[in-house]
């Protein structure tokens, strides 16, 4: 639920709307609330959260809290079908939430201006608010044809271990395709750093080791899926087993290796 304090306000009436960018650390985009005047309070009356991999909406978020998902497949951009629902269903929707009154308001009064201004604002947000991640390509770098591997070991404040790098070529320049973030405390990987940079924690209870959890996920195919996920069909498509599996044995080596050293330092 969100305050209307905590949110950048577009609009002055009864009803009006809120902007904020939401980072989840496995999903982010911009969340757009609708506020409406409610015994002289502001109520959130709806929220969409324009997320890049689970797009929902919320229906009263402070009463039922109807919570229904949105198919990019089937609607396309989250947040183009938000905007273009504001200008065509907000009474139905306000309705639906359980504000009768305050839905006949939207009914009667011309927020065009209001929803235009939150549609610039919005797709402005979308672009300054996104969270990536930069990291080194790495100490060691191993080539598998339209892909390498950078691998390195990080030492941070908090946390360490082994972290490999998938990079390949975008449009003439090098880019992290994935990360695989192999930490004792912390272990994580990266779909899209430099992109939608989805962050996927490792349960440690689960796979203690995830530096081997990481190397068996390589070496067990999984790297072509990953890619598509993270957005570079055209890398997935284009490897080659033999080379992969080749590569990979260098990989793991070390990786492994530097896993060693560092543990006897």
């Amino acid at each position: 639920m969100s305050n209307v304090d905590d949110v950048n306000i577009i609009g002055t009436g009864r009803v009006k709307f809120g902007l904020e960018y939401r980072d989840l650390l496995s999903d982010q985009g911009v969340c757009i609330n609708v506020f409406g005047e409610v015994d002289g309070e502001d109520v959130e009356l709806l929220r969409f959260d324009c997320f890049d991999h689970e797009p929902h909406y919320h229906y009263g978020p402070e009463k039922h809290n109807e919570r229904l998902m949105l198919d990019p497949t089937t609607e396309g951009d989250s947040m183009d079908w938000v905007l273009n629902k504001f200008s065509n269903r907000l009474p139905e929707m306000i309705e639906r939430a359980g504000y009768q009154e305050l839905s006949e308001y939207a009914q009667s009064t011309d927020m065009s201006d209001v929803i235009r201004e939150l549609s610039t604002t919005a797709k402005q947000l979308s672009v300054s608010g996104r969270k990536t991640v930069l990291h080194d390509r790495g100490d060691v770098i191993v080539d598998a044809g339209p892909i390498r591997f950078g691998i390195e070991y990080r030492h941070l404040s908090n946390d360490e271990g082994v972290a490999i790098h998938v990079l390949g070529d975008v449009n003439g320049e090098e880019i992290e395709l994935l990360t695989f973030d192999c930490f004792k405390r912390a272990p994580h990987y990266h779909y899209g750093p430099r992109a939608k940079n989805q962050r996927m924690y490792l349960d440690h209870t689960a796979s203690p080791d995830s530096l081997k959890w990481a190397l068996d996920l390589l070496n067990g195919g999984k790297l072509g899926p990953m890619l598509e996920k993270a957005g570079y069909v055209d890398h997935a498509n284009r490897l080659n087993p033999t080379i992969l599996l080749q590569s990979m044995e260098t990989v793991s080596e070390t990786a492994l290796k530097m896993d060693k050293e560092a543990s006897q330092s």
